[in-house]
């Protein structure tokens, strides 16, 4: 059974930073894409990065490109996003999801875990 569990959120300043870790279980990373989204009260939930388990190639939406960086570490299945220079426009519970192959940042994914808020204030 896949499971995922996003923890590490909280409220901080804007531009402060914050690692979101993530732990994974049931899978393997070398055969899946791993990606963090997130959701804001009343709005469409959101892609912020995507790691490929095979090669480690990552993909970033422009919006937290350069901000954010998504990191593995398969041997302990688990996937960090590192978050700097936060904005209140990041304020969101962030997730961790999975599915096979390679995917990208805005793609569906199959597998998602609990969610971890962040709250930036300006």
């Amino acid at each position: 059974e896949v499971q995922l569990q996003a923890s590490g959120g909280g409220s901080v300043q804007a531009g402060d930073s914050l690692r979101l870790p993530c732990t994974a279980s049931g899978f393997s990373f070398d055969d899946y894409s791993i990606a963090w989204f997130r959701q804001a009260p009343g709005k469409e939930r959101e892609g912020v990065s995507c790691i490929n388990g095979n090669d480690g190639s990552t993909t970033y939406p422009d919006s937290v490109k350069g901000r954010f960086t998504i990191s593995a570490d398969n041997a302990k299945n688990t996937v960090d996003l590192e978050m700097s220079n936060l904005k209140p426009e990041d304020t969101a519970t962030y997730y961790c999801n999975a599915d096979g192959g390679r995917k990208d940042w805005f793609d569906p994914y199959d597998y998602w875990g609990q969610g971890t808020l962040v709250t930036v204030s300006s």
